[in-house]
């Protein structure tokens, strides 16, 4: 088997993906390239848990600290950054490890990104409203009957897609399965290994947990006031921890409360992120047992390669 051109380290957020990787690079003499929404904004460094200076000292980074929170990001500017990134690590014949726990942008990169229709943001806002007020089965029912081989693709607790589906069929009238092939990823043109990370459920909160609490002892209310007061994007605003703290911030409860909205909300989003991962056929688990370090994790990791090579 050749050997990969890339390589993922997915998985939930506090995971010990970013641990993983660091461990993981020099053996591989990689680079890593963030695979998150916020740790490329310069001013956001606690509440985006960007890998800090000696990290990033051990390991060269891309995408980290690319641009200001009062700008935009999305995922069609991530994989072009990425796209860039992957050419120029691999020109220097080193091997590129995306890292990060966003789904959507993983997606993009390997299967490209589907942009030929146009927003048609009422829709979007109605099949929101209807997804808040009835869940994402009934939507994945609804795209079932409409366009059975998306559906098919689609895991029925993955409402972004499901709506984006339906967005496009109930705009153009055209299934989105019919459109998409237009698209073209790194899938299927070079060798990719898809590494997904996860621990027992309790350990993964109660590291979750840990997190949040580290983020206020380094200074994450102090670091939120004084991001708040620039104009921030609406990708921006959607950061875990903006809104928790600015409540706090606005005297709306205690910071006790802002940390508990933080955990909740983070634990929500690992849960979400690991139903994601789980309706993904390419990727390849690695249970992490209560106990075991980042170390265990990379060394797991390198055997895999290197018994695939083998």
């Amino acid at each position: 088997m050749k050997p990969p051109a890339v390589i993922f380290i997915a998985g939930p957020t506090a995971v010990g993906k970013s641990e993983a990787a660091l461990v993981l690079g020099p053996r591989l003499d990689a680079e890593i390239i963030c695979c998150d929404a916020f740790q490329v904004y310069r001013e956001i460094n606690i509440a985006s848990d960007k890998p800090s200076t000696q990290a990033r000292s051990k390991v060269f980074h891309h995408l980290v600290d690319v641009l200001s929170v009062t700008e935009e990001f999305n995922a069609a500017r991530w994989q072009k950054l990425c796209l860039a990134a992957i050419r120029d690590v691999r020109s220097r014949g080193k091997m590129p490890l995306i890292v990060g726990g966003s789904g959507m942008y993983m997606s993009v990169l390997l299967d490209g990104i589907f942009e030929e229709v146009p927003a048609g943001k009422d829709i979007k806002e109605e099949l929101s409203r209807e997804l808040a007020a009835k869940g994402p089965a009934v939507l994945h029912e609804r795209l079932m009957a409409l366009d059975p081989q998306a559906a098919s693709r689609i895991h029925p607790r993955d409402p972004q897609r499901i709506i984006r589906a339906l967005q496009v069929v109930q705009s153009t009238g055209k299934p989105i399965s019919q459109l998409q092939p237009r698209r073209e990823g790194l899938w299927g043109k070079m060798p990719v290994a898809i590494f997904a990370l996860n621990r027992p459920r309790q350990e993964l909160y109660r590291r979750v947990d840990a997190r949040v609490e580290g983020m206020f002892a380094q200074g994450i209310v102090e670091e939120i006031q004084k991001v708040s007061r620039l104009p921030l994007s609406a990708t921006a605003r959607k950061l875990i921890g903006i809104p928790e703290v600015t409540g706090y911030l606005n005297g709306e409860y205690d910071l006790d409360r802002a940390k508990y909205l933080m955990k909740l909300h983070t634990r929500h989003y690992a849960k979400r992120q690991l139903t994601w991962f789980r309706g993904q056929e390419r990727l390849r688990w690695i249970d992490i047992a209560a106990g075991q370090s980042a170390q265990d994790a990379a060394e797991i990791i390198a055997r895999h390669i290197e018994d695939d090579q083998g």
